[in-house]
């Protein structure tokens, strides 16, 4: 048998493992608890019209190089670019993975800025799904989504109001500690835009881990996007990642593009921008912030470096998604499933992917066996 048929066959072998196993946990899950923040955005999705056929019938512009060119060509004059909305959801890196991981089963607390003093109605989903909590209003993004990615246009006024006085007077920060150090997972979410968080991280290592006791949880960390901050600002909240692994089992989720920014910051060589690079780049980036497990997750595939060691696993990526934003946000619920189920890390990078691939396709969060109905059915579309 050739190598390329055995490879496939040892791979369909694991992901019917993979969705044996969480098939097996269901009821594990259902009794898990995450807490998660602290953002909290109203998305608009939005595409951009090519041309208008009539007042119902339009072409799609499909990437993102044609709206460039588009821009460019009216500098020095105008342009009239037409927006057509395909839904308004909730947002926020925070709200998509907490809704995720509700829906595989697990109990969610949220606290973010999702309207006050009332929610907003767009959150009202997801208020039915978890307990949500809220101290400030929400920010608002337009996502242009094209076939090749999308452009995020963000209005934040309201996000600064997410700091650690406001979470003591509008939550408490004896409901904060009560939460942070009983839940199975705790996730902290969109560093970048949410400038008080390094200030927030700080006074939790300060006033709330040193007292902590019991086993070691999971606190995964994601970024989100960090290119506009300064370095010294990524690099202080990077050493604040690494100051939690003390008390937790630390999880830092990165993009692609989110990885080679990174690298910059820790002054580490470029990669070769290929699988195989990105996997060599995740371990270098893994020597230099000694947490619990460092993932990448690029379009097509995903790796990881943890204690058992460093893996990449393919995606079932579809060049036609129903939608993009969020996908990121799905693959880290799918990833923190994996390692909350005890999961090696290949496992969880399977769990992350497919979870990623489920939400592009349908547009909406899997359950456990919705996600293992895809991994014994792995689509393949290239």
């Amino acid at each position: 048998m050739h190598d390329s048929a055995t490879g496939k066959l040892q791979l369909a072998a694991q992901r019917e493992q993979c969705a044996a196993q969480l098939i097996a946990g269901v009821s594990r899950a259902a009794r898990m608890t995450a807490f998660v923040g602290l953002d909290g955005f109203v998305d608009e999705i939005l595409h951009v019209v090519d041309k208008r056929e009539n007042a119902e019938k339009y072409l799609r512009l499909p990437t993102i190089s044609q709206l460039a060119e588009r821009l460019a060509a009216a500098a020095g004059r105008s342009a009239n670019i037409e927006l057509v909305s395909q839904l308004t959801k909730l947002g926020g890196n925070g709200p998509i993975m907490a809704n995720a991981l509700a829906s595989f089963g697990l109990k969610v607390t949220y606290l973010g800025i999702l309207g006050y003093p009332n929610l907003h109605p767009v959150f009202a989903d997801f208020a039915n799904r978890a307990e949500v909590h809220s101290i400030a209003e929400p920010g608002c993004t337009d996502a242009l989504e094209f076939e090749d990615g999308k452009i995020m246009l963000g209005k934040h006024q309201s996000l600064k109001q997410m700091n650690w006085e406001n979470i003591g007077s509008r939550f408490g920060h004896d409901k904060f500690a009560a939460q942070f150090t009983s839940a199975d997972l705790i996730g902290f979410v969109n560093w970048t835009m949410l400038t008080h968080m390094s200030d927030i991280w700080s006074a939790v290592l300060k006033e709330i881990c040193p007292a902590m006791k019991g086993p070691r949880r999971k606190l995964f960390f994601d970024l989100a996007d960090p290119e506009k901050r300064t370095p010294d600002d990524i690099r202080h909240a990077l050493k604040l990642i690494t100051a939690f692994e003390k008390y937790f089992d630390v999880i830092l989720g990165l993009n692609e593009k989110e990885g080679y920014e990174i690298a910059e910051v820790l002054g580490l060589k470029s990669a070769e921008h290929s699988p195989a690079g990105m996997l060599e780049l995740c371990k270098a980036i893994h020597s230099k912030i000694p947490v619990d497990t460092i993932v990448i997750h690029p379009t097509a595939c995903a790796m990881a470096s943890g204690r058992d060691g460093a893996f990449i696993v393919e995606g079932p990526f579809t060049p036609k998604p129903k939608i993009t934003t969020g996908a990121g946000d799905h693959f880290n619920s799918g990833f923190c499933l994996g390692k909350l189920l005890g999961f090696p890390t290949d496992r969880c990078l399977l769990t992350g992917v497919t979870t990623s691939g489920f939400y592009v396709r349908a547009g909406h969060s899997p359950n456990l066996t919705e996600l293992a109905k895809m991994l014994r059915h792995w689509p393949e579309e290239r």
